[in-house]
């Protein structure tokens, strides 16, 4: 027995001392890489001027006053920095901060202490080109650049800034020699490949960690066009804006996010997408992102069945602007985009994505799908701004409503008193009043104050005529889709209809 033990043993060890090896030469190899990357690899220091004056204000400002055994000291306070700061008027207070506004500037800021910040970035260019995060260098009175071999610090410029990507592009002067990485394809990633990260995290510079690629197309809230690639490489604080790199030291993303309670998780943005940003920043010192002038949302299964769609891929216009490249196209309300220029588009976060990275003016063929019939729409892309939907608040109007008993759902004609506030051209639509608790209605997100503009993607001004569907073609659907118009803003809903209600 114990001769038997003692062999299975030796034939265990003997396994794992040849399957060592094997490992070992499984493993990359990144010294090389490490070697000839680094030196393109900077770290980045920022100093910005801190508000304190306006935080030590705004933190009296939220105490007890009157009544107080504070109130003499308030009213001094007051006195002395006014109720909106030293400048007093629209352009003191907090637009006389660090971000400022379009009036402010070192004559009304409040001086604070320096905060100090460090970031990565890393060289494109002999010439001195370095990209970084946008977040590393916002509101920086003064960026410095510290090359690897070297100790002592150079004045950078912002050269362009890209907040909605975080990407920002920043340069020095005086060197036409610099060691610089190249971008890379990150469209022929592939999920478990190894990929290097090198920064400076907690200011230790130059850095160099190893993973793969945990992930492609993640979204994390970070902005409105996330696809991050995940990867386990180590990254902490300080590892902003410095390059992921493939085994052949090429970037194939920039590092921007980390969630702070985890371990191996952090997140790049593509090389794909940051290259033209890149590129377009170089050039003109700005971004400038295609428009089609649509409000959209996701298609769930209960909403893919309404439509007479065989899965949820696309992005459904829950309103088109008017004026917009999409309405002068001939685009309507309850369309769905399921491509662009011929590739598919899977969800909202998609096609806003493919839409973007077209340059205003050039056309775009959109596939939709329109009450079931495939087309495609030709259209010109106007310039993505800051282009907000108007805001309305709901006004109580006369009590006639009516109950939609299926649904549970009280709904009433919209009067033309209630059309403006409700965030309506003209008086259309029902408005509902109630949704009765446990319902259908319910569930489906559908509010009080909502007002349904069509169901079933057909336009609906009386209660008898929306009980009529629901019934009707609501039954044999087995789901009614609902067009509401919600404080201004277009969206869907769709409720399940059962059988035998």
């Amino acid at each position: 027995m114990i001769r038997t033990m003692k062999s299975s043993v030796l034939a265990i060890l003997a396994v794992v001392a040849f399957a060592t090896p094997a490992l070992a030469s499984s493993l990359p190899e990144i010294t090389t890489l490490a070697e000839k990357a680094g030196p393109a690899v900077v770290n980045i220091s920022t100093t910005k001027t801190m508000n304190n004056q306006g935080k030590l204000r705004d933190f009296f400002q939220q105490m007890p006053r009157k009544g107080t055994p504070f109130d003499d000291f308030f009213d001094q306070f007051d006195r002395f920095f006014g109720p909106q700061g030293p400048q007093g008027g629209p352009n003191g207070g907090q637009n006389g901060g660090p971000q400022g506004g379009p009036n402010s500037g070192p004559q009304n800021r409040e001086r604070g202490p320096k905060q100090r910040s460090l970031g990565s970035g890393f060289i494109i260019s002999r010439d001195g080109y370095i990209v970084t995060n946008n977040h590393v260098i916002d509101q920086a009175d003064e960026v410095k650049v510290l090359l690897r071999d070297s100790d002592k610090p150079l004045t950078a410029k912002v050269v362009g800034r890209d907040p909605e990507m975080d990407l920002a592009l920043i340069k020095i002067e005086g060197k036409n020699d610099l060691p610089y990485l190249e971008f890379g394809d990150s469209g022929t990633l592939k999920v478990g490949e190894w990929v290097v990260a090198i920064g400076n995290p907690f200011g230790l510079q130059n850095t160099v960690t190893v993973g793969i690629v945990s992930a492609k197309g993640r979204i994390i809230g970070a902005g409105p066009f996330d696809n991050f690639i995940q990867t386990d490489a180590s990254i902490n604080p300080g590892n902003s804006g410095g390059p992921l790199l493939d085994l052949e030291g090429r970037v194939i993303g920039i590092n921007t996010a980390i969630v702070a309670s985890g371990q191996g998780i952090g997140f790049a943005i593509p090389s794909n997408m940051a290259n033209d940003i890149i590129k377009q920043l170089r050039e003109n010192k700005s971004v400038k992102r295609g428009w089609l002038g649509v409000t959209i949302q996701n298609i769930d299964e209960n909403t893919a069945k309404a439509l007479d769609m065989k899965d949820t891929k696309g992005a459904l216009l829950t309103s088109v602007l008017p004026g917009d490249p999409a309405d002068k196209a001939g685009l309507k309300t309850g369309d769905v985009i399921t491509a662009v220029n011929g590739e598919t588009v899977e969800d909202t976060n998609a096609l806003l994505r493919k839409v973007a990275a077209i340059r205003p003016g050039q056309k775009a063929e959109l596939s939709i799908l329109r009450k079931g019939a495939a087309s495609k729409v030709s259209v010109s892309l106007g310039e993505r701004d800051s282009k907000h939907l108007g805001q309305g608040e709901m006004q109580n109007g006369e009590d006639d409503t009516a109950t939609e008993a299926t649904l549970g759902l009280s709904l009433r004609p919209v009067s033309a008193q209630e059309a403006k506030a409700l965030g309506l051209d003209k008086a259309e639509g029902l408005l509902v009043a109630g949704v009765e608790q446990g319902s259908a209605a319910e569930d489906a997100e559908v509010r009080p104050g909502d007002v349904i503009l069509e169901i079933n993607q057909t336009a609906v001004s009386s209660v008898d005529a929306f009980t009529k569907t629901v019934k009707e073609d609501g039954r044999k659907k087995g789901v009614v889709m609902l067009l509401l118009k919600r404080q201004g803003q277009s969206l869907f809903r769709t409720i399940p209809v059962t059988d035998g209600k």
